[in-house]
């Protein structure tokens, strides 16, 4: 039987926590903030002692995964945690309300769409770009937390099969391969024919 000790490895955050008492532990990571195109994303996995350690191995910071990697472990995920949400804030919200604002927006939905309140919140990065309270921010946390790696996996399957989606409506950009981002093809053909209905328009870099 899998021990946590063996699932988190180097992911002792986790471990000390639930010591202390934590019954519900969640883990917060985003997706798609510096995209040029389409939603901001923000994916939470929740979990307590005794579903974490029936958590797959391999986890890891999803930017470190193949995509094949990543869609195999999502169900596992899904299947094990306790609870998982997905968050968007789409590239209008991101342009009217400003980037800090629309994660927040993005946090808010996921945490409601997995409809369980954590005690306690696992959020990567140095600052609390949520409305939450109960936040702990770890840096490098898709790399030192098993619940935020969970949460960064959940949130690029997901955000990527959405910017898949809309390369078949807008094929020009290369939203399939590029997902948004500033790639040479992305920025050459923003040069040549403008921007799409789904690219961040206030984003200077886009103004040519």
């Amino acid at each position: 039987m899998k021990t946590i000790e063996r699932i988190l490895a180097v992911y002792e955050i986790e471990e000390n926590l639930f010591e202390k008492g934590i019954s519900v532990l969640a883990g917060i990571d985003e997706v798609g903030r510096g995209s040029w195109a389409g939603p901001v994303g923000v994916g939470v996995v929740m979990a307590t002692s005794v579903d974490i350690c029936r958590f797959p191995e391999g986890i890891r910071d999803s930017k470190l995964l193949s995509p094949l990697a990543r869609e195999k472990l999502l169900p596992k995920i899904e299947q094990f945690c306790l609870g998982f949400g997905i968050g968007f804030a789409d590239n209008t919200e991101c342009d009217e309300l400003g980037m800090t604002k629309a994660q927040a927006l993005a946090a808010e939905r996921a945490v409601k769409s997995a409809g369980i309140v954590p005690d306690m919140i696992l959020l990567d990065g140095k600052f609390n770009f949520t409305e939450f309270k109960n936040v702990i921010n770890i840096v490098k946390g898709d790399s030192r937390s098993l619940l935020i790696a969970s949460a960064s996996v959940i949130a690029k399957v997901t955000r990527d099969a959405l910017m898949t989606a809309y390369d078949k409506e807008f094929p020009q950009y290369g939203f399939c391969s590029n997902k948004g981002y500033p790639s040479l093809r992305h920025r050459q053909v923003v040069e040549r024919i403008g921007l799409s209905p789904i690219h961040r328009k206030s984003w200077k870099v886009l103004s040519i």
